[in-house]
């Protein structure tokens, strides 16, 4: 089971004792799984209920793969393996469960190959076997699997962010191997992955505000190509999450469903859960707290789509069912918190692919935990268990005229680039550092990744001097990038060699790197520009004097930028190198900033810088953080704000904690924090009221800036994520160009009642003590459910015993409140809905003068 979240979306059945005078009392009645009746299922679909597992004798089931008979294997989280021989299609009883004699159990990844079953054991110290890859055979040749092997064990990873699944991999000879990231790194015999990892924070990191996993550094989960005999084991790709499966298109790309971590909610360092495209030597950037790369981060690699929040567990793609085309060729995705299963489209866009998301399978209870396809019977099967909760196996088969079978487009030329790059990522001479070079500044991000990770496999030697003297903007930022990374490791994971790399050298890059023009760079150059410097200084710490000024006074030059997130970026670097105009300047950024994600970060980076404060942007500073209080988020917010507020007052000579103690030491209620004058009604719009005006009006002189801030004024960024920022109770609004008119987007916005999404629709619950509570199910513990009844805040939740709940049903009324728009006058809705239908594009035609 994947990592942080509990059990969500739980529904309640509950089986009363026969009442009788003297009669004696009965044994509880174990509930069935839930009916597939009360389940929502993609049209022409049908799904049965196989088997309800009997949870004390046959535990919580949590993996599958079927094997050469197309009966199919499962295990339970805490116990032993099973084998199942489903009824014929067509028939839902009569399904045959066989325990399995060899003496195994706690498995996460299950694998038929080679005559063998393949096994990954997450229970170390709780088995005979510890956790590790097993393979399981038969002694007598006689299908009585009996023989257990130790092929490979694994440190660490004791929770449920360990070894996780087994695939074959696509040449047929070897295996994938799936760990989450509190399994220590196997020692692998080869890798894909340049080892020169690191947590390169510039300025000092913020672990998790509770303490989750403080000490584990990058790089994180990882993915494992293994020899059959489990000998030679290559790095392939690290830096996720907690992925508990992942799975191979009929073209040999990779794909994962990574987990999010939840506690985060609401502040800039928050990644919702994400398909990832696992790419040869890719690095997806999860490090603890705070420190977790963003995804425009140039040495980390962007998800291919985001869900939102989750728990990911199983996934498979649909070949070999007999299910219309479209199915077949889909990316089926679990999530156990809230009881979906995914339908994932990709479409192979430039060197990667881009994705749209259908809900395939939902339901109330369905904490599902794997799905696969029986190629036997062209079924789909799934299991829905764990953590102890109530077990049970599902067939889904399809009732309707399958179709004709879809014609495959030829892949694009952009993916044979990549291919090509990536046969580089080993140490192969002069030929690969000029073909890699070539592509360092691809417009496609896949590729130019791939370049970047073939040259850090060369030797350095080969093309230092090509990086210092190259003139190219976007191919020097790689390089440098590059340089950088090979030639000093990261202070963080070696503090005793800070100063390990050439101190020449690190002066080199940097004058390089001042030797580019920041005005002629794309916005994406400028975040890869100071991403960069951020690393090369990291690796090789603070320069000499003069380089140090230098340095500061040209980004100090360029600061702020148009975009927020290069401001993000350039800050940290500015206050390492303690500029002193940069207080004035990022605290004007923060007065201005419209969402707590964005005023986070420039708070972080601003607890550290020493120089250029004067004692009214010292009050202005701290008295934020009385108002920042009150903001909401996730289980560890209010503890990153506090560890943020002991570094920056760590920072004041004493005449200055002095002069700000009433404000160091207050309370939220206890000072009067000036608030923004509430703004006026304007008016109680309705969609025909702003018909001709959203027809005419979003064609050109919209303005992007004042739309970004009305999203914040509108409260939209407290639940809904937005181009890399806002909240997650919502659905991500940053596609939603795809999905929606302007017309419809403006419906929805001012009735959000009039159809509520499935995915993030609340519950009704009426207890049989006349309660009333609507909101979200978030939880789920012994008897006691935990439900969210306000969007805005993640954290505002109340407790119901199970007990005493007499009805719960779908509510009808929307969590998102209404009358958001009525304080806007025309022109601002108008650009509210620019902004939003932009998808983040500043440059989009609507906002031509």
């Amino acid at each position: 089971m994947p990592g942080s979240r509990h059990l969500l979306s739980f529904a309640l059945l509950l089986v009363a004792a026969p009442l009788g005078f003297a009669q004696p009392k009965a044994a509880p009645i174990e509930p069935p799984a839930t009916d597939p009746a009360t389940m929502k299922v993609a049209k022409g679909f049908k799904v049965e209920l196989l088997y309800s597992v009997p949870k004390e004798v046959e535990g919580s089931w949590v993996n599958m793969c079927t094997d050469p008979k197309g009966r199919l294997i499962v295990s339970d989280q805490y116990g032993t393996l099973y084998r199942v021989t489903p009824p014929p299609i067509g028939k839902t009883e009569g399904t045959v469960i066989e325990k399995i004699p060899a003496q195994i159990g706690s498995a996460q990844g299950l694998l038929w190959a080679f005559d063998s079953l393949y096994v990954v054991v997450n229970a170390p110290g709780k088995t005979k076997n510890t956790s590790g890859l097993f393979r399981v055979t038969s002694s007598k040749k006689d299908d009585t699997l009996d023989t257990v092997e130790k092929l490979s064990g694994f440190e660490g990873g004791g929770g449920e962010h360990g070894p996780h699944a087994v695939m074959l991999h696509p040449d047929g000879k070897r295996l994938t191997v799936v760990c989450g990231n509190q399994t220590k790194l196997v020692k692998f015999d080869t890798t894909r992955v340049p080892p020169v990892w690191g947590e390169d924070h510039l300025l000092p990191r913020l672990p998790d505000g509770r303490g989750f996993m403080a000490g584990v550094l990058g790089p994180g989960g990882a993915i494992y190509n293994v020899s059959a005999d489990g000998k030679q084991w290559e790095l392939f790709s690290v830096g996720f999450r907690n992925q508990y499966d992942a799975a191979y298109n009929r073209d040999g790309d990779l794909f994962t469903y990574d987990a999010d971590m939840e506690w985060d909610f609401n502040t800039p360092w928050y990644r919702p859960t994400r398909v990832c495209l696992v790419t040869s030597g890719s690095e997806f950037g999860w490090r603890n707290g705070a420190g977790k790369f963003p995804a425009y981060f140039p040495d980390t690699l962007p998800a291919i789509v985001n869900i939102g929040p989750g728990s990911p567990t199983g996934v498979c793609f649909g070949y070999g069912a007999k299910f219309p085309q479209k199915y077949q060729d889909a990316f089926y995705i679990c999530d156990w918190s809230y009881g979906k299963l995914y339908a994932v489209q990709l479409t192979p866009k430039g060197s990667a692919y881009q994705a749209t998301v259908e809900e395939f399978v939902t339901g109330t209870p369905l904490p599902l935990t794997d799905v696969v396809v029986n190629p036997v019977d062209g079924a789909m099967y799934f299991t829905i268990g764990g953590r102890r909760t109530k077990s049970g196996l599902y067939r889904v088969t399809y009732q309707g005229d399958l179709g004709a079978t879809g014609k495959r487009d030829l892949l694009p030329t952009e993916r044979a680039q990549r291919l090509e790059l990536e046969k580089l990522h080993t140490r192969t001479g002069p030929e690969a550092v000029a073909a890699a070079w070539k592509q360092l500044d691809n417009a496609d991000r896949f590729i130019r990744f791939a370049a970047r990770v073939a040259l850090e496999h060369q030797d350095s030697s080969l093309w230092l001097d090509k990086a210092l003297t190259e003139k190219e903007p976007g191919k020097a930022i790689a390089a440098l990038l590059a340089l950088s990374r090979v030639s000093a490791p990261c202070p963080q994971h070696s503090p005793d060699k800070k100063l390990a790399g050439d101190v020449a050298l690190g002066a080199k890059i940097l004058s390089a790197l001042n030797a580019i023009d920041f005005a002629t760079l794309t916005e994406d150059q400028k975040i890869d520009i100071a991403r960069t410097y951020q690393v090369a200084l990291n690796r090789f710490g603070r320069p000499d004097p003069i380089g140090a000024k230098a340095t500061a006074a040209k980004l100090a030059a360029v600061f702020p930028d148009a975009n927020r997130f290069v401001n993000v970026e350039l800050l940290q670097v500015l206050v390492f190198l303690q500029e002193p105009t940069v207080a004035a300047k990022a605290m004007k950024l923060l007065a201005d900033s419209p969402t707590q994600e964005e005023q986070l970060e420039y708070v972080r980076a601003l607890r550290v810088l020493r120089s250029g404060w004067t004692p009214e942007l010292r009050k202005v500073y701290f008295t934020w953080f009385v108002r920042a209080a009150n903001y909401k988020g996730g289980m560890s917010f209010q503890l990153f704000l506090e560890r943020i507020k002991t570094d920056a007052v760590a920072t004041l000579a004493p005449d200055e904690a002095k002069a700000l103690a009433v404000i160091l030491e207050a309370k939220p209620m206890t000072v009067i924090v000036p608030e923004d004058a509430p703004r006026p009604f304007v008016k109680a719009w309705k969609v025909a009221d702003l018909t001709d005006a959203i027809a005419n009006g979003l064609k050109s002189g919209r303005d992007y800036e004042r739309g970004r801030k009305l999203f914040g004024v509108a409260k939209c960024f407290a639940c809904h994520r937005y181009d890399n920022e806002g909240g997650a109770n919502g659905p991500d609004l940053t596609a939603i160009a795809g999905r929606f008119s302007a017309r419809d987007l403006l419906e929805s916005t001012l009735d959000p009642s009039k159809e509520v999404s499935d995915q993030y629709q609340a519950v009704e619950i009426r207890t049989t003590d006349e309660r009333i509570i609507i909101g979200r199910i978030v939880n789920l513990n012994t008897d006691n459910v935990m439900v969210n009844t306000d969007m805005m805040n993640p954290g505002a939740s109340v407790q119901v015993d199970r007990k005493t709940i007499d009805t719960m049903k779908p509510s009808r009324i929307s969590m998102m409140p209404s009358g958001l728009l009525d304080t806007f006058k025309e022109d601002e809705v108008l650009d509210l809905m620019a902004y939003m239908l932009s998808r983040g594009d500043r440059n989009h035609a609507m906002f031509k003068k």
